[in-house]
């Protein structure tokens, strides 16, 4: 199989008689998206299909278009060509997201950042949340430091944080931008340790972009490759 083609196979495979997407069993499809800055075109024609429960690792340079990709697939911004359907578009499903600035607040700890992703509508009750919490902190191996204020944090801590608010939401769709740019292997490794038991244990679907292609091919997932806003690779590791 040629995998250099693997998100045209993808593409046809998904599409029914009429031409366009069959929602069947995938959870986002591009068809044809383009988004432009100016004059200048962050994405190109990209056409790219994402399943539900699935493991998506983005890489490319830096400017290649992994953050405008996700901003795409969060709905924060619309394509300027082409069409998305997403789960933002559906009330079942909730995306969070792990920005590349983390949008912690500095002033309060680390536990009143995590506080804030409690809701009673998704947990039966505080007990239930501060398990889940505490859970998360201890494999981490942060839970002696949740009381520092995040200004205070390094920006490794900060990361951790920030992930954990996010999977505290429980999501069904986790998009990630650079989420472990300030930490080491053995740390990155952690993190994807717990968002690969969520995928299994929950169905979250994970979207992760990343810079560092060697780091992401020792995880286990797909990989789709941009290089100057355009797919070129989609496939496994091994053949990247």
């Amino acid at each position: 199989m040629n995998y250099q083609n693997l998100s045209q196979v993808d593409r046809q495979k998904k599409l029914n008689s009429s031409g366009h997407f069959s929602t069947a069993s995938g959870l986002f499809y591009l068809d044809n998206v383009g988004v432009e800055y100016g004059d200048v075109k962050a994405l190109k024609s990209i056409h790219l299909i994402i399943e539900k429960g699935e493991i998506l690792f983005i890489t490319g340079a830096s400017g290649a278009g992994k953050s405008t990709l996700l901003k795409i697939l969060s709905g924060d911004i619309e394509p300027h060509l082409g069409r998305i359907v997403g789960p933002h578009q559906d009330k079942g499903h909730f995306i969070a997201e792990i920005f590349q600035d983390l949008r912690l607040i500095p002033s309060l700890s680390c536990l009143e950042n995590l506080n804030l992703s409690y809701d009673p509508n998704i947990y039966k009750n505080r007990g239930e949340f501060v398990q889940d919490l505490n859970e998360l902190a201890k494999v981490l191996g942060i839970i002696d430091r949740l009381n520092l204020k995040i200004q205070d944090a390094n920006g490794g801590l900060a990361q951790k944080i920030a992930i954990m608010r996010a999977l505290l939401a429980r999501p069904t769709v986790l998009l990630a931008d650079e989420p472990t740019s300030s930490l080491d292997y053995d740390s990155t490794k952690k993190i994807f340790d717990v968002l690969n038991v969520y995928n299994i244990k929950r169905g979250l679907t994970v979207v992760w972009a990343s810079h560092n292609r060697e780091l992401v091919k020792k995880f286990s997932g797909r990989i789709i490759h941009l290089d100057n806003g355009k797919l070129i690779y989609s496939g496994h590791a091994c053949f990247i």
